[in-house]
């Protein structure tokens, strides 16, 4: 059983020993963030939550049924009620169904505390296993777009309003 808490200041440390702990693991799927983002760790965590405060993104940390922090799972670009998924889950956590875990009760905050409709998100073509994450949560893969020279897969997903 996985959870999700919104970010706040005391994850830092933990993010923190997170991303550390996995960044060759990251470096196998996705570019690296490179060594000033553990340099400037600190202070691009109190902007996040800046920013978090406007409403444009949601970042929430992703713990275990221990409270250890195994993954992320964010909504960033969130206007006119749609918003683009991004999550990652720790190396010894991937496989167990955490990122599925994960995008689920993303799409359900983005549907019911957030007051999204509609969900993006964008999966490298040599990564099955996200793209596999994203159809189990009702994700349709609608076109294959270049960012930045390479070719990926953008999924979308509409949200039905939650009942409160």
């Amino acid at each position: 059983m996985v959870s999700l808490e919104r970010l706040r200041a005391d994850h830092a440390a933990a993010l923190l020993a997170f991303e550390r702990e996995n960044r060759e693991f990251f470096a196998r799927s996705v570019p690296d963030r490179g060594d000033a983002y553990f340099a400037e760790f600190a202070s691009r965590h109190e902007a996040l939550l800046d920013e978090q405060a406007t409403g444009g993104i949601h970042f929430h940390v992703v713990l275990d049924e221990h409270g250890a922090l195994i993954g992320r799972a964010n909504l960033v670009d969130v206007r006119d009620g749609a918003g683009e998924v991004g999550y990652r889950v720790g190396e010894h956590a991937a496989g167990r169904g955490v990122a599925t875990a994960a995008v689920a009760e993303l799409c359900w905050l983005a549907a019911g505390s957030y007051g999204l409709s509609t969900l993006t998100a964008l999966t490298d073509l040599d990564n099955p296993a996200s793209a596999a994450v994203l159809r189990k949560n009702g994700f349709a893969a609608v076109e294959e777009i270049l960012i930045a020279g390479k070719p990926v897969v953008r999924h979308l997903r509409h949200l039905r309003p939650r009942c409160r």
